[in-house]
């Protein structure tokens, strides 16, 4: 049986200040006289390894996915055109007003039955959405004739409906929010109804080809 190798654990702590220079000498002995001076590395061990410039050069090349997200907005930016000032909004603002009030006076003379149209406001902006995404589901089909249905349609118009009830939270009255809230919650039972009826005429197998059992 082979005799255990004895290893001497030295306590630098015992050295005296004036021994340390000593010590860190003796540490780090200079290579001997005639040695090879082209010796091979030895192969380095799991850890941190240094980065070298090259390699910095090279990550540089190549940004994340944030980075390159963040400059494509950067671009989208760019590529916008200046907003309008508040002048240029207030006076195209005017000329639509009057635009559309000739219009509508146009309309009285021609049909002086018809009374003045109601101000739009939220009210009227939720309805148009409700009937818009209530027609692609089908709704308002004549009777004998089949629905045409354009599910990604009202699902597109159903989000769009969401996207306004997160950006105009805690911005509405009490009415509005209650008008935006029942609205969106019918619309999304109405698509729920119909995509389950969907999927279950899909799931079904087809007819078998006539003249044959």
């Amino acid at each position: 049986m082979s005799e255990t190798p004895k290893f001497t654990v030295i306590d630098r702590r015992k050295f005296k200040a004036e021994d340390e220079q000593e010590s860190s000498q003796t540490a780090a002995p200079e290579p001997e006289a005639g040695a090879e001076t082209d010796a091979k590395p030895v192969a380095q061990s799991a850890g941190p390894q240094l980065v070298t410039n090259e390699s910095r050069r090279e990550v540089k090349h190549e940004p994340s996915a944030a980075q390159a997200a963040e400059g494509a907005s950067e671009q989208e930016e760019q590529e916008l055109p200046p907003a309008p000032t508040a002048a240029e909004s207030r006076q195209q603002k005017s000329a639509y007003d009057a635009s559309a009030q000739r219009l509508e006076d146009l309309i009285r003379a021609q049909n002086p039955a018809v009374g003045a149209q109601p101000p739009i406001g939220f009210e009227q902006l939720v309805q148009q959405f409700y009937l818009s995404a209530m027609i692609q589901m089908g709704a308002g089909t004549q009777e004998g004739q089949r629905p045409r249905v354009d599910i990604l349609g009202a699902r597109t118009t159903i989000d769009l409906l969401g996207v306004l009830a997160e950006k105009t939270r805690g911005n509405l009255s009490e009415a509005e929010d209650r008008t935006l809230q029942t609205v969106l919650f019918e619309l999304r039972m109405a698509f729920l109804e119909l995509t389950s009826m969907i999927t279950a005429q899909a799931m079904q197998p087809p007819p078998p080809p006539p003249g044959k059992r």
